[in-house]
């Protein structure tokens, strides 16, 4: 008898350790889906950020674009200004400069900003030399001596450079 209680002893706790181990096996098993999700999860919040920088990069862009070509309507205002500023019909002065000042402030409000060049140092982040020019005095040596065509900043990245003419 001894041996039949030995074997039926031995059964619930092979039993037990069994349980035991099925119990390891599926926390192991949570364990793992658990990490499983939170990568999943970092990785859409990845994701999401992404997509969300993308559309203001699309939409960044698509403005410098629009706002890229109403610059040769600036300059064109600019050169009409100084035609008109010789004339004497005040009312085309007033008009020219009415339509260049409004385009020029909405403009402004989105971003645009004009790249102060004429007596300033040469700077290739900001200018385009188009010549060079001997100096007048020497303190104008690569100086910008004249603006040929005025540049513009769109947030604080340049849109187009000033073309300059340098002191040599």
């Amino acid at each position: 008898m001894s041996e039949k209680n030995t074997k039926e002893a031995k059964k619930p706790q092979k039993k037990g350790e069994d349980l035991q181990k099925k119990i390891e096996e599926l926390n192991g098993k949570i364990a793992k889906e658990h990490d499983d999700y939170l990568r999943l999860m970092a990785e859409f919040e990845t994701f999401r950020r992404r997509s969300a920088e993308e559309r203001l990069a699309l939409v960044g862009s698509a403005s410098a674009d629009t706002i890229k070509g109403l610059l040769p309507v600036l300059d064109d205002c600019e050169r009409a200004m100084e035609l008109l500023a010789k004339s004497s019909d005040e009312a085309a002065k007033e008009g020219t400069a009415l339509i260049y000042n409004k385009l020029m402030d909405y403009l402004k409000t989105r971003g645009l900003a004009v790249i102060e060049a004429k007596g300033t140092k040469f700077d290739v982040d900001l200018h385009e030399a188009v010549t060079q020019f001997p100096a007048p005095t020497p303190e104008q040596k690569g100086m910008v001596i004249d603006v040929v065509q005025t540049g513009y900043t769109l947030n604080g990245k340049v849109l187009r450079y000033a073309k300059v003419v340098v002191g040599a």
